[in-house]
């Protein structure tokens, strides 16, 4: 199997929320030998600017002095980043842009910021624009996130087939030398035989790709069934669709993955369909 990810984007405001993601960051830079580059996303606005320069200025010397923190950051740990700061009136379209212009296949962003609303259900408003406009997958991490060590679980819709999904998971569990737990979710019982055969699909396709693969059938809420079984098999990492079955336009972050993020305890990669994406479609 090749390479998952091929560049890493970090965006980060590198303040007290950012931690979990530059961990995260670093560590894949580090374990995978990928490249790895860093986005300072900066609110600018030019009448702003014109009538208080002396403010603008000190905004500039406080995103220029976290961006040489960051670098050191980096380079005690032996990671090679390039840091760029880019300034415009919406943060989430400068990290939107970065990811284009830098061909990276993999945004890795915390979950929110001090903003961030109904703490345990919401992402941060920055980040769900990012997630719901990025031309990549999107790492999504908690404060305290880790790499993962233990498990990785993916959700899919048995009404809504996705192979491509289901490889990304079984790409990164096999580059991790983890196993990988597949999760079936409908909603009545009477749905469960389809489901039954969707997994076993599922599965040998997995187990084709290399990877130790076990499944389980839930009824219920697609969001809360993730989070369930992720607690109750010790899975660390939680992959899913960007929309699943919700049928949204790109503009949205679908509502499974919405509350997904914004209740694991542990990292989401939100799969987004890249041609410059490293792995194989099953």
């Amino acid at each position: 199997m090749a390479t998952v990810f091929s560049h890493l984007l970090l965006a980060t405001e590198h303040g007290e929320f950012d931690t979990g993601a530059e961990a995260l960051a670093l560590e894949l830079a580090r374990q995978w030998a990928l490249p790895l580059d860093a986005v300072l996303p900066m609110v600018s606005n030019a009448e702003y600017e014109a009538v208080a320069p002396q403010a603008s200025a000190r905004a500039d010397a406080e995103v220029s002095a976290r961006r040489q923190h960051l670098q050191s950051v980096a380079t005690a740990q032996s990671v090679d980043l390039r840091v760029t700061v880019r300034r415009g009136p919406e943060p989430y379209a400068e990290v939107v842009g970065a990811a284009r212009d830098l061909g990276a296949d993999l945004v890795v962003i915390r979950r929110r910021g001090r903003r961030g609303l109904l703490a345990n259900l919401l992402v941060g408003e920055m980040v769900s624009k990012v997630v719901a406009h990025a031309p990549c997958s999107v790492l999504i991490a908690p404060r305290g996130a880790h790499l993962w060590s233990r498990r990785v679980l993916v959700g899919l819709d048995p009404l809504v087939p996705d192979g491509a999904i289901l490889a990304r998971a079984a790409g990164v569990a096999a580059q991790c030398a983890l196993p990988l737990a597949v999760l079936a979710v409908v909603a009545t019982e009477a749905a469960r035989p389809q489901a039954e055969q969707a997994l076993a699909a599922w599965l040998q396709r997995a187990r084709a790709l290399g990877v130790a693969a076990d499944g389980a059938v839930s009824v219920g809420r697609p969001h809360q069934a993730l989070i369930d079984h992720a607690a109750a098999i010790g899975a660390d990492l939680l992959v899913v669709g960007r929309h699943g079955g919700d049928r949204l336009p790109r503009a949205w972050i679908g509502g499974t993955a919405q509350k997904v993020i914004g209740l694991a305890t542990c990292p989401v990669l939100v799969h987004v369909d890249n041609p410059n994406a490293g792995n194989q479609q099953p």
